[in-house]
């Protein structure tokens, strides 16, 4: 069973996440990170900019879970950009340690495998940041995933394209297709820690932590991994049967064991 932890608000999880990557960034100055991108981490990264004010980060390694296909580099909502923007910057990271999928058309065909082992070679992932969507997906894997995935090409449902027209100035402007890590990649990372926040993502949160472990809702695949971290709000987690448990378990849990 994941370890889920509630709290009062996506700030308090912002922190406690931050709080935890930052140990990890001292004791090891090169650690490799898993990054999302979207609204749903920002409090982790916001809560990064006063916690590594001193902290070498120079050395620090990140992988990105996805990117659009054919979106120029260039456009504000490129996860390259959006990454250096949110991130990398904000961060003071190094932009060459920081990898996003490519994108690009020319390229696309072999860029899944040519990301799967840029990762291989980093040493494979720490610490993985993950949001999941209102159907379930986890990066950009829609539901019908395999659980043995790898990095590839996908096409993006309505609904996950209605879901992110917020960024662009209409749904026509959200790209069809997508590059993503796969489920298979994304359960390779040593400690994957699943953030949500606000009631509209409570059904999707129990289906993750509590439901059957199905292909139709990707963020399942969590049940899987032997060290699974989810950080979420009152309204996300009011759908789950077992809240109470977590509360207690958490509120009891060694203070030695970190998150």
């Amino acid at each position: 069973m994941a370890e889920v932890v509630i709290v009062p608000d996506a700030a308090s999880a912002g922190a406690l996440v931050a709080d935890e990557i930052v140990s990890l960034i001292t004791a090891d100055p090169e650690v490799v990170l898993g990054l999302a991108t979207g609204s749903t981490p920002l409090p982790v990264y916001q809560a990064l900019r006063e916690r590594l004010a001193g902290v070498d980060v120079s050395r620090v390694r990140g992988f990105a879970l996805d990117e659009y296909v054919g979106i120029d580099p260039g456009h504000p909502e490129s996860y390259r950009n959006v990454i250096r923007r949110e991130v990398v910057e904000p961060l003071g990271l190094d932009p060459e340690r920081i990898h996003v999928p490519n994108g690009a058309l020319a390229t696309i065909e072999h860029a899944g495998a040519d990301y799967e082992r840029a990762i291989a070679a980093a040493g494979g992932v720490e610490l993985q940041i993950l949001g999941i969507g209102t159907d379930g997906h986890i990066g950009f894997n829609e539901p019908g995933s395999s659980f043995a995935s790898a990095t590839r090409v996908k096409t993006l449902t309505e609904q996950t394209r209605h879901d992110n027209a917020r960024f662009f100035d209409s749904i026509d402007q959200v790209p069809m297709h997508c590059i993503t890590q796969g489920l298979g990649t994304i359960l390779r990372a040593r400690h994957l820690v699943l953030l949500a926040f606000g009631e509209g993502k409570a059904e999707a949160v129990a289906g993750a932590v509590e439901g059957p472990v199905t292909a139709s809702l990707p963020g399942s695949a969590i049940q899987l991994h032997p060290r699974v971290s989810v950080v979420v709000d009152e309204a996300a987690a009011s759908r789950l049967r077992f809240a109470d448990y977590y509360r207690y378990t958490w509120e009891n849990k060694p203070a030695w064991q970190g998150l």
